[in-house]
């Protein structure tokens, strides 16, 4: 009997494997860091191999620990992080080089060019996207230009892009695709006409024959090989992890909003069956394809956020495990002044800004690790209200509630700070692992698993509400102080020739 989906969450950080049943409980789950790099200011790089085996290894340890058989499972699910550039040999499925990550920076002055230009109104009608080097479309002409041989290799058809959803699927069926999620964060999709767009294509010098195909984001795409698991699996739900965070969350009436608490925080916003147009420098993005419709989400994308305890950890050293970071802060009434704009890879929403560096301000000789490490927790809730009021502004329609997922939202603080600068009620639902969630939701649904939408919502339950506790007033004082330390932190990084 098929009584599970699997959910593979390949993350910046980490991989995860989930095992759920069909009341949409999780019901074991693997997990395995994997190496980051950072070879240069800017850059941040993954090695692909190791993202696909930390990955079967995490599907290969839940299914062992759990006594689940490939034959129990009605499908597979993928949700991954987003952007993240892979090129490969067609023939030997070796990757040319490491996996440039969405974090990365280098493609800043390329994009700077294409400004320059004019294209960038151009790039944001047809992509929703921001001209900016956070996607996919940057990374894949620079590995063109600087892979030696690449190029050429390109143009003969010997090779293939893909996203970490793409690099995934082709490691468990043989299948060169992505979904339409994924799709439209590579800055090469037109995300109304739901195809690559011939005209970006051109205008980066890169060859169509590198793209996967695309498909829907609940469609069975093949049978992963027989020696993965022991039997074949139907690989049958793709999306990227935001998408799927949204889906999990059960974001499926326009208006309806999740954040996610993740590496990077990202806030989107249910806007129906219509691309949504915004003045406020968010992202419109496809969020799902199911049996011929499209969803569209309003996104808001903030590079640090989970990250930014990270930091706290291995670089400063002032907690040695993530979990400290919450009684630490805690140990402390508020951060005595001191603010940390973690724009250690940039700004993202609604700043734009790749040339932002991180800052931390307003400390005495009073400052302690502990006001440091409250200012870090603080930073992601300033940064995801800066995203909230400038959705608000855009959809011109108040949010009744926000709802919480990822790692972070457990931090009890952190949430409770967040509601004060929000304004809403900000709701923790009682499974946080929402992205693969959504990724199980997808490939169930695709294969009969779950019937409708509607049932799906039907499982979503609320864990706990934090309620607004901030006065308006103080709720203002404390942004615009916010803002006075982002406009600190603009443009350090950027090369005196373009100052």
């Amino acid at each position: 009997m098929q009584s599970y989906i699997l959910a593979l969450d390949q993350g910046t950080t980490s991989s995860r494997a989930i095992l759920f049943n069909h009341e949409g409980v999780p019901c074991g789950s693997a997990q395995q860091e994997f190496p980051q790099s950072f070879p240069m200011p800017g850059w941040v790089e993954h090695d692909p191999m190791a993202i696909w085996r930390s990955q079967l290894a995490c599907a290969r340890q839940v299914l062992a620990e759990q006594g689940v058989t490939a034959r129990q499972l009605a499908a597979i699910g993928i949700a991954n992080q987003r952007e993240t550039t892979v090129l490969w040999d067609r023939a030997s499925g070796a990757p040319l080089a490491p996996a440039i990550v969405w974090q990365d920076r280098r493609t800043a002055a390329d994009c700077d060019a294409l400004r320059s230009a004019g294209k960038a109104a151009r790039i944001r009608a047809n992509t929703g996207l921001e001209l900016d080097p956070y996607f996919s479309a940057s990374k894949l002409a620079w590995l063109l230009d600087h892979v030696p041989g690449a190029r050429q290799r390109a143009e003969r058809g010997e090779l293939a892009f893909g996203t970490i959803d793409s690099w995934l699927a082709w490691q468990l069926t043989g299948r060169h695709v992505t979904d339409v999620s994924n799709a439209s964060r590579t800055m090469l999709f037109n995300i109304h006409l739901l195809r690559w767009d011939q005209e970006l294509l051109d205008l980066l010098n890169i060859p169509d024959s590198l793209l996967p195909q695309i498909v829907s984001s609940a469609e069975e795409i093949g049978p992963t090989h027989a020696h993965l698991f022991g039997a074949p699996v139907p690989l049958a739900g793709i999306a990227g992890d935001q998408q799927a965070a949204t889906f999990g969350q059960a974001c499926l009436r326009p208006g309806m909003v999740k954040n996610t608490y993740g590496t990077g925080c990202f806030m989107l916003m249910q806007a129906g069956r219509h691309v949504p147009h915004s003045v406020n420098r968010l992202l419109a993005t496809v969020g799902w394809r199911i049996d011929g419709a499209t969803d569209y989400l309003l996104e808001g994308s903030v590079f640090m956020g989970g990250a930014t305890v990270q930091w706290l950890r291995d670089g400063l050293g002032i907690i040695a495990h993530s979990g400290e970071v919450e009684a630490l802060a805690a140990s402390v009434p508020d951060s005595d002044g001191v603010f940390l704009v973690p724009a250690f890879v940039g700004l993202g929403a609604p700043h734009w800004d790749p040339y932002a560096r991180g800052t931390l301000l307003g400390m005495s000789r009073g400052s302690t690790r502990a006001h440091i490490a409250r200012a870090a927790l603080e930073a992601i809730a300033y940064q995801s209200a800066e995203l909230l009021a400038a959705m608000q502004s855009d959809a011109a329609t108040a949010v009744s509630e926000v709802r919480a997922d990822g790692g972070a939202a457990r931090n009890d603080l952190l949430m409770q700070f967040q509601a004060d600068l929000l304004g809403v009620p900000l709701v923790r639902p009682r499974v946080t692992e929402t992205t693969a969630l959504g990724a199980a939701y997808l490939a169930g649904l695709a294969v009969g698993f779950w019937e409708t939408r509607e049932e799906i919502a039907a499982l979503w339950r609320s864990e706990r509400v934090f309620e607004p506790r901030m006065a308006a007033e103080q709720r203002a004082a404390r942004m615009a102080e916010w803002a006075r330390a982002v406009a600190r932190a603009r443009d350090w990084a950027r090369p005196d020739e373009l100052a």
